[in-house]
């Protein structure tokens, strides 16, 4: 019999309650470890505060002389915070952070040692790339990476680490991370994008795109985590059946934090302040032990290198606090899993919103542009756009219950599309003033008024507009979002580079007045992206034949979805907007495919060890129990003993039955994971993972957790749903 599992519940019982000193006001902890404006104004000089200042905005570069000047007084500071070493810390293609410590010490020529750290250990470093995935990017003997400095991310200290955040590039030049393209797709939508807002204000200089994420996570008793291999090793449970209560009374949702969780939020947030990272929202989520929490917008390259640092620091407070941090999007079946809503907007250096009316038509027209070129791009783009979220893990939850389903869908509201149709309507050329009226007044001037009441009530919209931004919810709790942002700014950039030549085209070749051309054009665009919009039900048999008929993708799995990226449209729209080469989008293609490979693989993995190191030893041997106590009745009643046995031998039997086809089950999937390990093309390792291996997950599963129904709980060796998810 286990012990493994009731020595785990036994220490999670004695947990006492972390005391925790939230240190003060939140503003006067905001950002104390980071050096932003504040910090360059006291440290930097008048130069070198341009020089910085002029990258952040413009992209200028900074020369080697200024770089020494920064360095300096980044060390001086990072010294005074209690900084030893120093890092860069880059986005490597695992999907998650990395980061190679130096110290800020050299010695002299005389063996005298110093504090030592110059510019060109700011702007470069070399870290050993090899090990790292690269998708063929590089040959072995090329594997050096560099490490470039992004100045528009500013630098923090983390404990007693100066972090630096960094671009990953190849020996050759091309990007081996996810913030490299990022940047490129951010510039890129920064200048299609002030291009088009010059239409309505001519001042406008730049246009930032802007990110508010939603982290969605589990949180488990460390012991209790510990005591599971399939959690330990990849991140969820591959067993385990329903507890009887779970989330179906909704009194999670919105409740009482429990004091563990509370603690452990309140030592978070404070860390996160002192970091720079503007969490502002927390509250339990619909699952038992799930949990959220939610930043104030910011930029988007500064939201997502927050982001994947507060999911460091959540791993690090939570193993303070005797907890396990869960960001599988589906760690636990049959309740909700976890998403990371990705809320997205356009925003001018003047402070307008670009998705948000106005208070003048012109505001609204304005408004109208870049809302109908968002659904526009997604329309175009709506399978590209899906391979952003796609990941063995998001499989599990994309079109549950809690989650929007893999076909990608835009919901604006039944009033914004009453706005829609009516510009739909609008005539082809020139406008007769009367139209021009009944366009500004009553179409255009009443949308602030519409959307007072356009409160998005549609959960299981993928991509819904919701009153100033767009929010993509498909994407994973685990998922970087640099991935679906750098697509999502890319396809919109695209769309409103093609949206000002059509009308320039007008105003000059037609004679067209510019808020006739735009129009015009807006009213073409209404029309050929109707398909994407739907504010129905998106878990419906129903629509998905509507989107069969509609012709929009539905790539269920991850090989399926990767598949376009390297379509020629997809390699021609990177290519053109400067964002990756196909060489770049080729590698990406592969490391997302040999992580699926990878993922699934373990799992089966763990499966076998699962099934025959722990549940059928520990099921043969209660069996064996329930055979003796039969045998025993046997031996004093004789034949008389079957109707005092029905039950046991019920349970014998059916115990029988579930091991023989559990080991059945097992077998066949090994089986084809071998066939599968055999093949040497990427493409079709990754599908025969997904189509010959990955089925038999479920089935295992059933068997297994039927099991745990019929075993005694004394006997059961794996630590329950109703255990996992207790904390109080």
């Amino acid at each position: 019999m286990s012990r493994q599992r009731f020595d785990a519940i036994a220490e999670s019982r004695k947990r006492e309650r972390i005391s925790v000193d939230e240190k003060g006001r939140r503003s006067e902890l905001y950002a104390n470890n980071v050096f932003n404006n504040e910090r360059m104004l006291q440290y930097l000089t008048k130069d070198a505060l341009a020089s910085v200042q002029g990258a952040i905005f413009s992209g200028s570069k900074i020369d080697r002389k200024i770089a020494d000047q920064v360095a300096e007084s980044m060390k001086s500071w990072a010294i005074e915070m209690g900084a030893t070493h120093y890092t860069h810390w880059f986005q490597p293609l695992t999907g998650a952070t990395a980061e190679k410590h130096d110290a800020f010490f050299d010695l002299m020529p005389d063996g005298r040692a110093l504090e030592k750290f110059g510019g060109g250990q700011l702007v470069q470093q070399e870290p050993d790339a090899s090990s790292f995935p690269s998708g063929g990017i590089r040959n072995t003997f090329e594997a050096r990476g560099y490490t470039a400095w992004d100045p528009t991310s500013p630098a923090f200290v983390y404990d007693t680490t100066l972090c630096i955040p960094t671009v990953f590039v190849s020996y050759t030049g091309e990007a081996l991370d996810n913030k490299a393209p990022l940047l490129r797709a951010l510039s890129a939508v920064d200048e299609a994008a002030t291009a088009v807002a010059k239409f309505f204000d001519k001042t406008v200089v730049k246009v930032n795109a802007t990110l508010g994420w939603e982290q969605e996570y589990f949180l488990v008793d460390k012991e209790l985590a510990a005591s599971r291999i399939d959690i330990s090793l990849t991140g969820r449970t591959l067993v385990g059946h329903s507890a009887a209560k779970g989330q179906q009374l909704d009194d999670h949702y919105f409740g009482v934090i429990p004091l563990r969780a509370i603690n452990f939020m309140k030592d978070l947030e404070v860390e996160c302040m002192l970091l720079g990272i503007p969490v502002k929202t927390r509250h339990n989520e619909v699952a038992p032990n799930q949990f959220e929490l939610a930043p104030v917008f910011e930029e988007a390259n500064l939201a997502v290198d927050h982001n994947l640092l507060l999911m460091d620091v959540m791993d690090r407070i939570a193993d303070k606090h005797h907890l396990k941090v869960l960001f599988h999007e589906k760690p636990f079946a049959e309740i909700n899993g976890s998403g990371k809503h990705n809320n997205w907007s356009l925003a001018t250096d003047t402070g307008v919103n670009l998705l948000s009316p106005g208070s003048t038509p012109m505001k609204n027209l304005q408004f109208l542009t870049f809302f109908i070129n968002t659904i526009k791009a997604v329309d175009r783009y709506e399978e590209l756009l899906r391979s952003s979220i796609a990941s063995a893990s998001n499989d599990h939850r994309l079109g549950a219950n809690e989650a929007p389903p893999a076909i990608l869908s835009i919901f604006v509201g039944k009033q914004l599309g009453s706005v829609l149709d009516e510009l739909e309507g609008v005539s082809k050329g020139k406008l007769s003033p009367e139209e021009k009226t009944e366009l500004k007044l009553n179409v255009v001037g009443k949308i602030p008024e519409i959307l007072l009441d356009n409160t998005d009530r549609n959960r299981t919209s993928p991509f819904a507009f919701t009153g100033n931004k767009f929010e993509m919810r498909g994407v994973g709790s685990k998922t970087n979002c640099a991935k679906p942002m750098t697509i999502l700014n890319t396809i919109v950039a695209k769309q409103l580079q093609e949206f000002k030549k059509e009308v320039d085209a007008l105003v000059d070749k037609k004679s067209l007045k510019k808020d006739e051309a735009v129009f015009n054009v807006l009213r073409e665009y209404i029309k050929t992206s109707k398909r994407i919009r739907f504010d129905g039900d998106g878990y419906s048999d129903e629509w998905e034949k509507e989107a069969k008929r509609r012709k929009l993708s539905n790539n269920k799995n991850t090989p399926q979805a990767l598949q376009i990226l390297t379509s020629k449209e997809s390699l021609d729209l990177f290519e053109s907007m400067g964002v990756m080469s196909e060489k770049e989008v080729a590698a990406r293609q592969e490391v997302e495919l040999d992580a699926y490979i990878l993922h699934i693989q373990i799992e089966g993995r763990v499966f076998n060890e699962l099934v025959y190191n722990h549940i059928i030893p520990s099921v043969i041997e209660y069996q064996n129990m329930l055979i003796k106590n039969v045998l025993g009745l046997k031996e004093i009643y004789g034949a008389a003993h079957r109707k005092l046995t029905d039950g046991q031998s019920g349970i014998i039997e059916q115990i029988a039955e579930h091991i023989t086809e559990l080991k059945k089950q097992t077998d066949a999937m090994t089986d084809a994971r071998r066939k599968a390990n055999k093949l040497t093309d990427t493409h079709k390792k990754a599908f025969a993972y997904s189509d010959n291996v990955k089925p038999y997950f479920d089935e295992i599963r059933m068997h297994c957790d039927k099991l745990e129904r019929l075993v005694d709980n004394r006997f059961w060796p794996l630590t329950k749903y109703r255990e996992l998810l207790s904390i109080k």
